[in-house]
């Protein structure tokens, strides 16, 4: 079997999207090592190192900077036939155009509708666009993957899809945060960063949905004398946790990163007392299941699908409640037998995830339509 990628955020999206794209072709290629795999992407970049039944499919250069979104959108599904695609896979929402015509079947996977949910997050531009290609692939596709079962019910609600169509499939996370590392790897991260002997962690993009300023609060009511290391890509957003960090006096708590890699962040989650993660709403919650997948014990919000990612394995907050968030750092902080509760099932919740089960699924998926296609065919 031969299954094409839509895969521009493989290559140019360093987290979300680009993390989820890439840990579904590498789990793949690791386990069904018999098919070929080739990515469709307006570019190369050093972000993704292709396994060996990978391969990428560009434009020329020119294109490539010129047009590039022109020929993801409008020109692949005519190179579809050439390449030998038996099923053809949009990583993060996009179908291209005109596949419905080609007769290869085709997935698209949905992550979330949180541009529908709450769109004072998103500008109008925005909000439009995302809809827009969200129902198009939608429509146009043989299947559609939900990562939640949230995702699932989004989609019924929101854009009105058949049930039937959708199928649940769970994220796994990068293998790396299965594994433990030595005390003398953590220290050299350490050093590195130069991170506290101790410290609370949230992973996550700084922006209003992730909703770090209610860790702040909430430490702030709890007067916990703890580090915070708040690692993701900074928005505007951070001015107003900056605002409230002068006022509280926090600034000597506060460790802002962004751009680690997954090593990194797999020895900062091993090194980190807890990671909070109180976002408002989310399609399914990456970070949740790396930190318990880590051995870190977790606080997030008991909303969206956080508990689904979560399990039993979670210690679960209203996250518009900061006066419970700090509760429940302080909780965790001083009850090592409620911290090891939490360490141990969320590690026996992680491996409900491992990758191993979801690349089963996802190839079920691409068999049964492949199948599906040629008893089709032999009918006419």
């Amino acid at each position: 079997m031969i299954v094409g990628f839509e895969a521009k955020r493989v290559f140019e999206n360093c987290s979300g999207l680009g993390n989820y794209g890439r840990n579904t072709v590498n789990l793949l290629a690791r386990y069904f090592p018999e098919n070929r795999y080739k990515l469709f992407a307006p570019k190369k970049t050093d972000l993704f190192t292709l396994p060996d039944s990978v391969e990428i499919v560009s434009p020329g250069k020119k294109i490539s900077k010129l047009m590039g979104s022109y020929w993801r959108v409008k020109k692949v599904s005519l190179l579809l036939h050439s390449n030998r695609i038996d099923i053809f896979h949009g990583l993060s929402h996009l179908l291209p155009l005109g596949i419905e015509k080609t007769g290869i079947p085709s997935v698209t996977t949905i992550h979330d509708l949180i541009f529908l949910r709450y769109p004072k997050f998103y500008s109008k531009i925005d909000s439009g666009m995302y809809l827009s290609i969200a129902r198009s692939s939608c429509r146009r596709a043989t299947k559609v993957i939900a990562i939640s079962q949230q995702t699932k019910s989004d989609l019924v609600n929101f854009l009105g899809l058949d049930p039937d169509k959708i199928e649940v499939i769970y994220q796994s996370c990068n293998n790396l945060f299965y594994e433990r590392i030595s005390e003398s790897q953590k220290e050299l991260v350490r050093q590195q960063f130069n991170l506290p002997a101790k410290f609370i962690l949230c992973v996550g993009t700084i922006e209003q949905r992730k909703n770090q300023l209610a860790i702040l609060e909430g430490v702030a009511k709890e007067k916990l004398d703890i580090p915070i290391v708040l690692l993701g890509k900074p928005t505007e957003y951070k001015k107003v946790l900056d605002e409230f960090i002068f006022e509280a006096n926090m600034r000597r708590q506060l460790t802002f990163l962004h751009g680690t890699n997954t090593a990194e962040l797999q020895a900062i989650y091993q090194m980190a007392e807890i990671m909070v993660y109180p976002s408002f709403f989310e399609g399914f919650g990456l970070p949740i299941l790396e930190a318990q997948a880590s051995g870190c014990p977790v606080i997030t919000s008991n909303t969206s699908s956080m508990p689904e990612a979560g399990g039993e394995g979670a210690c679960y907050i209203d996250p518009a409640n900061s006066t419970e968030i700090g509760l429940a750092i302080r909780n965790i902080l001083n009850d090592k037998d409620l911290r090891a509760e939490l360490i141990q099932k969320g590690t026996l919740n992680a491996e409900l995830f491992k990758d191993q089960i979801v690349a089963e699924n996802l190839m079920r998926l691409y068999q049964s339509l492949v199948e599906s296609k040629v008893y089709q065919s032999c009918e006419k």
